[in-house]
């Protein structure tokens, strides 16, 4: 069957395995949007300082950039069950030691620093190993729906249900939403070391493999696979734009169509909306058109939503656009994961979804950069428009994928 080809969508089987990992990634998703969103309000109350602020983000993504590739090609050796629960051991002994740092008011930003660092330097690993390990859990037919339910369980968990808590959290304690960080790895831990897996076949290492060898062989057999490239080019650019969109959204609901912080938590509610929507539709769409046709369709309805929110000065304009925008992006994102999963060797998808992973967070801040630069210089609306050219190449870098 080729890429292009209309696919046969099976649903995963909700016992066993697949329900324990879906279980433990909604549940660890949980955590750390309490963790995500209530770092930066402590980082807050340490320092005015901007810069420092900014770091605790910044420090979120950097060890993807560093340790990215090297997390897939670990990912492709060791037991990924095992790693990934060990994983979460550790990031809940980490996640309670902070709990217990910030309830004796001995937490600083340089905690912050190191503890936003290592807890990304351990999911390059995490989520390198869960992508890999979905295959051996799901026939290779339900792999589709399978990501479409992770990926919208992980939405609503992440996206709706933690944010709201955050405030009731804080007003129990300052520590308490990492303190309930750490008990979600703990869940999380316990649901994935009690799946019963069994590890992909692997040929033996040659003599004298190296990991960086390895990570040089992954990187080989994703360019030379014709749709996988084009798919990460494609991912790569959009992702730069998004970086774009994302960095100046703020200013450019608050002061291009001056509709206040109201107008800005719509517009961020009707993308979360739209993402779950998304996650409801993505295998449909690919069953009937395939699953380059459905990335191809969500990239072109994105490009044309993305005009329109550059170009209409309207509040109600930005708030549709962005709830299309978010089925769409949940469209690509489900069908790109199961395309990876499904034309990479079991032995190399730790390697090959790193990659794109890397890629597509190197993307973001070079994307932020620009968005910055263009609002800056020509107009708070640019940033959009800017990255309605950056979709429509990467849309039509995926044409001669469609037969």
């Amino acid at each position: 069957m080729t890429a292009t080809e209309a696919v046969e969508v099976r649903t995963p089987a909700w016992r066993g395995g697949f329900g324990r990992l879906w279980s433990a990634a909604v549940v660890s998703r949980f955590g750390d949007a309490l963790r995500t969103a209530a770092l930066p309000l402590l980082a807050a109350s340490l320092t005015d300082d901007p810069l420092l602020i900014a770091s605790v983000t910044a420090c979120g993504y950097l060890p993807w950039l560093l340790f990215g590739l090297l997390g897939g090609a670990v990912a492709d050796r060791v037991d990924q069950r095992r790693a990934m629960w060990s994983v979460d051991l550790v990031r809940g002994a980490l996640m309670a030691a902070f709990a217990a740092a910030v309830a004796l008011g001995q937490a600083s930003i340089a905690l912050l620093l190191a503890l936003a660092f290592t807890l990304t330097t351990l999911q390059t690993l995490f989520d390198n190993a869960a992508t890999a390990l979905l295959p051996s859990l799901v026939p290779r037919q339900a792999l589709g729906s399978a990501n479409a339910r992770l990926m919208t369980g992980q939405q609503i968990a992440g996206g709706f249900l933690a944010a709201p808590l955050v405030p009731v959290l804080l007003l129990v304690g300052v520590a308490m939403p990492h303190a309930a960080n750490a008990l979600t790895y703990g869940v999380a831990a316990l649901l994935i070391a009690s799946l019963r897996a069994e590890p992909p076949e692997r040929a033996p290492r040659k003599t004298g493999s190296t990991l960086r060898g390895e990570i040089a062989e992954g990187i080989r057999t994703l360019w030379r696979d014709r749709t996988l490239r084009g798919l990460c080019l494609a991912t790569t650019l959009v992702n730069i734009g998004m970086g774009g969109v994302i960095a100046t959204l703020v200013l450019h609901v608050t002061g291009w169509l001056d509709a206040g912080n109201s107008g800005y938590a719509l517009t961020l509610t009707a993308y979360g909306v739209g993402s779950v929507v998304g996650g409801l539709l993505a295998k449909r769409l690919a069953e009937r058109t395939g699953r380059i046709r459905a990335v191809f369709l969500a990239g072109a309805v994105q490009t044309g939503c993305l005009v329109a929110l550059g170009t209409v000065r309207e509040t109600w304009a930005a708030i549709v656009c962005l709830g299309v925008f978010g089925v769409m992006g949940m469209v690509w994102n489900v069908n790109q994961t199961t395309l990876t999963q499904e034309r990479s060797p079991t032995e190399m998808l730790g390697r090959i979804s790193a990659a794109f992973r890397t890629l597509a967070l190197a993307g973001a801040p070079l994307g932020a950069l620009l968005g910055g630069v263009a609002a800056a210089g020509w107009g708070l609306n640019t940033p959009a428009l800017l990255a309605a050219g950056l979709f429509l190449l990467g849309a039509a870098s995926l044409g001669p994928l469609i037969n």
